[in-house]
């Protein structure tokens, strides 16, 4: 199971310690360079903060996923390392964390500094929603296409998806539920009529529960 946030998603954070104030911001992407783009539009964004620790985790088809972090200034280890493990607490892939930092005027120490950006990514994720990536399976139907539109309706409001395609030969590309009996399902609808054959499977992203 693959946890993602939502395409276009950005939400945020602000955390205070000590008079200091940690704007942490998440937002979903791609790949390594709009992981980037994403830093630098804060960096644009609030040029007096003193610091903009970050951290990104993006996915690679058939290889490990590709982990950077930037403490951006701050010791070595309390900025970009704390939000990359926050990131690791979620579960989230595809994702980047900026938190971007206004001094206070009182010194943390290390400990104290690497929780605050650590606490505040942990807050901005915590906030924000899931969705998964589940492999729903795809058959092919090949109708009448006097049955196309009654089928197209049956079929929709049994909850799958239905996309007619039109050929020599009337046909739809149905998406099921993993565990569906797409087969017994369209033998009751079309008395038999229909052929059923199977036509890969498509990657879906579902609402995950709070």
């Amino acid at each position: 199971m693959t946890l993602l946030l939502p395409r276009g998603y950005s939400g945020s954070a602000t955390l205070e310690v000590k008079r200091s104030v940690f704007l942490a911001e998440v937002a979903r992407v791609d790949d390594e360079e709009a992981a980037r783009t994403v830093v630098a539009a804060a960096r644009r964004a609030y040029p007096d903060a003193r610091h903009h620790c970050s951290a990104f985790v993006v996915s690679v088809e058939g290889g490990r996923p590709v982990e950077r972090s930037s403490d951006d200034g701050e010791p070595a280890g309390t900025g970009g390392m704390p939000i990359l493990a926050a990131l690791h607490g979620s579960r989230l892939v595809d994702v980047v964390c900026v938190v971007t930092r206004w001094f206070g005027g009182v010194k943390l120490g290390a400990g104290p500094l690497a929780r605050a950006y650590g606490d505040a990514a942990g807050l901005a994720l915590f906030q924000a929603p899931r969705v998964e990536q589940v492999l729903r399976p795809q058959w092919r139907v090949h109708v009448p296409y006097a049955r196309l539109g009654r089928l197209v309706d049956d079929l929709s409001t049994r909850g799958l998806d239905v996309l007619p395609e039109y050929g020599a030969e009337a046909s739809l590309l149905v998406t099921a539920e993993p565990g569906c009996d797409v087969r017994a399902v369209l033998a009751a609808l079309t008395q038999g009529v229909g052929e059923v054959e199977r036509a890969g499977e498509v990657t879906s992203e579902v609402e995950r529960p709070g």
